[in-house]
């Protein structure tokens, strides 16, 4: 009796401790493929994507940079403007269509917030340290 107690105590651990690390699905996803690209623009408002370029980034450090800041972004529901600081095109090469992400920039010492641009208006907030890493690329 005390082995089936215990067994069922251990599974129950493992449920638990599963449901403390979050659901699936709570952080950003981009495809998983190469990011060849980021494209910034500034933005004219949600559910679009601004084509006039600002900048673009392909080396990797800065790559990097995007990848990460967006994958441990978490889901988190924020009040922001209708208009978006940046809008970010992040591409994987001609073979597979780029991710459209609208950037509301965060100040020094606070988190950014991301949301898709073809999405349900979730919104997704960032570290403080990736917003500063953020700032550095795109503020100058």
């Amino acid at each position: 009796m005390k082995r089936i107690k215990g067994f069922f105590l251990l599974v129950s651990a493992f449920i638990i401790s599963g449901c403390q690390n979050g659901l699936p699905g709570e952080e950003m996803v981009l495809l998983d493929e190469k990011v060849v690209e980021v494209t910034i623009s500034k933005s004219m408002g949600t559910g679009d994507i601004n084509m006039e370029a600002l900048k673009t980034f392909k080396d990797e450090s800065s790559l990097k940079v995007f990848e990460t800041s967006i994958q441990t972004a978490v889901k988190k529901q924020v009040e922001v403007s209708e208009i978006p600081d940046y809008d970010l095109a992040v591409s994987y090469g001609d073979e597979f269509p780029a991710h459209a992400i609208h950037l509301w920039l965060g100040e020094e010492g606070k988190p950014s917030t991301l949301a898709y641009m073809v999405g349900e208006g979730e919104t997704y907030t960032t570290t403080v340290k990736a917003t500063e890493e953020l700032r550095a690329l795109l503020v100058e």
